[in-house]
């Protein structure tokens, strides 16, 4: 099996106002002249490093379970940061989702040979990396159509930015959530209960006319679980 190549870039974003670092993975088949999709990753350190998506994406490419496609991992910088950006109350939320739309995108497309259509490009993340994966995905959903929710950080103010879409024929949205998420430690030293929001975000989606993948797993808030999902989720949406 052929291995594709993980670069990391600097790139500077105008809507954050610093510089962003990026892992781009590039299949072992890249040829200009054939097309890619993208697939951006928040969380993205943890989605090469724990995940182990890209040695994933080589073996699914490879067998020809996945379509041809270019991973693009976004970092955090500090735990304080990934909140700043994440969530909707972070101060640099709205910028995040600008710099994904209008400046990472842009990027790709001139860089790389991608199909350059909303159809083609999916964003990625875990427990809030998947809240901002959601929410720029219904901000945009003429750039981004898919978005893969893994235990997904809910909270009243992202089931209001959901109650305000109406992108329902646009984007499909494919969410897990473990059962064993009743009660999550968090990084502020806190027992959250992640389950019972995941399920008033699924039920809110399909009220919305949205028509999610769903599934509650037998795990925790973890990469234990997380990372053996990524091989459905990847052939789900790049199938």
């Amino acid at each position: 099996m052929d291995q594709g190549t993980v670069k990391d870039f600097t790139f500077y974003s105008n809507a954050l106002q610093e510089e962003m670092e990026l892992l781009i993975y590039i299949p072992a088949n890249y040829t200009p002249l054939n097309k890619y999709n993208i697939l951006i990753a928040s969380d993205g350190k943890d989605y090469f490093q724990l995940g182990g998506i890209s040695r994933l994406a080589d073996k699914l490419i490879d067998d020809y379970e996945i379509e041809n496609i270019i991973i693009v991992g976004v970092p955090y910088k500090s735990v304080e940061d990934r909140r700043r950006k994440y969530i909707p109350t972070g101060d640099q939320h709205d910028g995040y989702l600008r710099f994904l739309a209008h400046e990472l995108v842009p990027y790709l497309d001139q860089e790389y040979s991608t199909y350059q259509l909303g159809s083609t490009r999916g964003l990625i993340g875990d427990s809030m990396a998947a809240t901002a994966s959601l929410l720029a995905t219904l901000k945009y959903p003429s750039i981004f159509s898919k978005a893969i929710l893994q235990s997904p950080y809910v909270d009243e103010y992202v089931l209001k930015a959901v109650q305000e879409t109406h992108n329902m024929n646009a984007v499909s949205i494919y969410h897990i959530v473990g059962k064993g998420e009743d009660k999550v430690l968090t990084t502020e030293k806190k027992i959250k209960d992640f389950l019972t929001p995941n399920r008033k975000l699924h039920d809110l989606l399909k009220a919305k006319g949205y028509n999610p993948f769903y599934e509650e797993f037998n795990g925790n808030h973890t990469w234990k679980y997380w990372k053996p999902d990524l091989r459905r989720a990847l052939i789900e949406n790049f199938g």
